[in-house]
């Protein structure tokens, strides 16, 4: 546990330099402190940036998409430092699995560390409301590292304060259920306290508001299974107006638009990491160096075709799925977006890595010609979502399922359909479990999602995992072949109800070895 609580001796620094002009207009500061820096309504308000980028950068760059997108099957790697999680071989010693862990805690710390100053630092001439939606900030960001954290791992300590833990950091991690009750009182008071807001599409909307708790909240009253508070909040949600579908409720906008630097924090966007592209290493998105096939689409140097769409993802598209081409490139198709100067980019015939004839293009936005000048390698400026408001409609349709093998209630299927809509599809008459798995994976491939539903199918906090295993040990995770005619070079996986939870990273339980012992009941405050 020690080697996150770093993060906290960095706060101010990182406030100050990871903010976007267009995002925040933050005073200039000339020596700032945690003693003279919340002194003002602009320093408290300011002192939330941080919580938007940084930190976030390790979890983004690599390992969110190999514990998200290798484990589940959606993605296809030979990288040697990544191969593992696709064939469920991880173990604590691989680096993005660490790689992972300290950015999430760092995300805690940093939250922490805000939550805590303001506390003890703010004056009383700075109005309540204001410090109070800035604790809300920080404790939605809290949560929401949590929620990747509890899922990721079960049972996690749950820091408060980490200066507690600073020469103390041999903590016992608490169980899952004690994680979610965490989660649940910091979205419940950022939903109390985080301001209200109505989507415009304004790049200056980055930051979280009472919308975006409450959309969150029924994202994790989901995966508890507790349908009626799921259906409660995603209602809310929908019913307030604060969030729109692209391409359905917002008209001149498709999915593809989703994912273009220009449409930041548009009114689909209920949190996203904030990214400002050719900033220095850690404060721009990476996504797009690991991630596009060569250079030529980055204009940077980097593009490096370190993981590619599976086999199994490719042949789960529908046909006439519009969101396939601005989700999966593959030879020979046209983005007029990326290389613009030159007339657009087409995917070569031949062009391979991996193994495979085909790349991720969503989270691809081209050279920084083409996103209004600005980028560098590892530093684009496209923002990472969260979560979005098609995710809240798909909650919406799955708390009215309730368990059931089957709906034709017009309250799922009106809110499943929107997003079958959107992606070009024919609308469905009734509704399973398998139809809403299906379309959460082919909405939010490559967002960091699909792996984590599969960790739920089974039920809340459960240990035997039969159903989520039957669906990958069927998944096709070999290449195509290199030979005329094409043929499948097939390799499956079964993975094994311990794989559900993953290791420990090796550094972290030999610090700190209570880690390894049975979980403590958290004593809350």
């Amino acid at each position: 546990m020690k080697s996150y609580l770093i993060y906290i001796y960095v706060f101010i620094a990182t406030v100050s330099s990871s903010c976007k002009k267009d995002f925040f207009n933050i005073p200039p500061q000339d020596a700032l402190s945690a003693d003279n820096f919340y002194q003002n309504t602009e320093q408290v308000q300011a002192s939330t940036v941080a919580l938007y980028n940084s930190p976030w950068f390790d979890w983004n760059a690599k390992a969110s998409w190999c514990i998200s997108e290798l484990l589940s099957g959606n993605a296809h790697t030979y990288s040697p430092d990544v191969i593992n999680f696709g064939n469920f071989s991880v173990t604590g010693d691989n680096t993005q699995l660490l790689s992972a862990w300290n950015a999430l805690f760092s995300v805690v710390a940093q939250s922490n560390a805000l939550i805590n100053n303001l506390k003890s630092k703010v004056p009383a001439s700075v109005p309540a409301a204001v410090v109070n939606n800035a604790l809300g900030e920080a404790r939605f960001m809290r949560a929401m590292a949590y929620f990747y954290l509890v899922r990721t791992w079960g049972n996690v300590p749950i820091i408060e304060n980490s200066l507690d833990h600073v020469s103390n950091y041999q903590v016992n991690t608490n169980p899952v259920t004690d994680v979610y009750t965490f989660i649940i009182n910091d979205l419940k008071f950022a939903e109390e306290n985080c301001n209200k807001m109505i989507r415009t599409g304004s790049v200056s909307q980055g930051k979280v508001s009472s919308g975006s708790a409450a959309a969150l909240l029924a994202k994790v009253y989901l995966y508890m299974r507790d349908y009626p508070n799921a259906r409660l909040k995603a209602e809310q949600v929908i019913n307030s107006g604060e969030f729109k579908l692209y391409g359905i409720d917002v008209s001149g906008k498709t999915y593809a638009d989703l994912f273009k630097t220009a449409n930041n924090n548009n009114e689909e966007s209920i949190a996203a990491i904030q990214w400002l592209g050719g900033s220095s290493y850690g404060h721009g998105n990476a996504l797009q160096s690991f991630l596009a096939y060569n250079s030529e689409i980055t204009g940077t140097g980097d593009g490096y075709g370190s993981v590619t769409p599976s086999i199994d993802l490719l042949t789960a598209f529908e046909p006439g799925d519009l969101r396939r081409k601005p989700t999966v490139m593959m030879q020979g198709d046209i983005y007029p977006e990326i290389n613009q100067a030159k007339g657009g980019y087409t995917l070569p015939a031949g062009a391979v890595a991996q193994g495979m004839p085909a790349f991720i293009k969503k989270y691809v936005v081209g050279t920084p010609a083409d996103n209004g000048g600005k980028g560098a390698s590892f530093s684009t400026g496209n923002n990472t979502y969260l979560m979005r408001y098609a995710d809240v409609l798909l909650i919406e349709a799955e708390a009215v399922l309730a368990g059931a093998q089957s709906t034709t209630d017009a309250a799922a299927l009106v809110p499943f359909n929107k997003i079958r809509s959107r992606a070009g599809l024919i609308p469905k008459t009734s509704i399973s479990i398998a139809d809403i798995y299906q379309e959460r994976r082919m909405e939010f491939v490559f967002e960091a999602d699909y792996w984590f539903d599969l960790g739920r199918l089974d039920g809340f906090n459960v240990t035997s995992h039969p159903k989520a295993i039957a669906i990958i040990a069927n998944q096709e995770r070999g290449i195509y072949s290199n030979t005329t005619p094409v043929v499948i070079w097939g390799q499956k996986y079964t993975p094994t109800d311990a794989n559900f939870r993953l290791p420990y990273p090796t550094t972290e339980s030999t610090l700190n070895p209570k880690l390894l012992l049975p979980p403590v009941p958290y004593n809350f405050k």
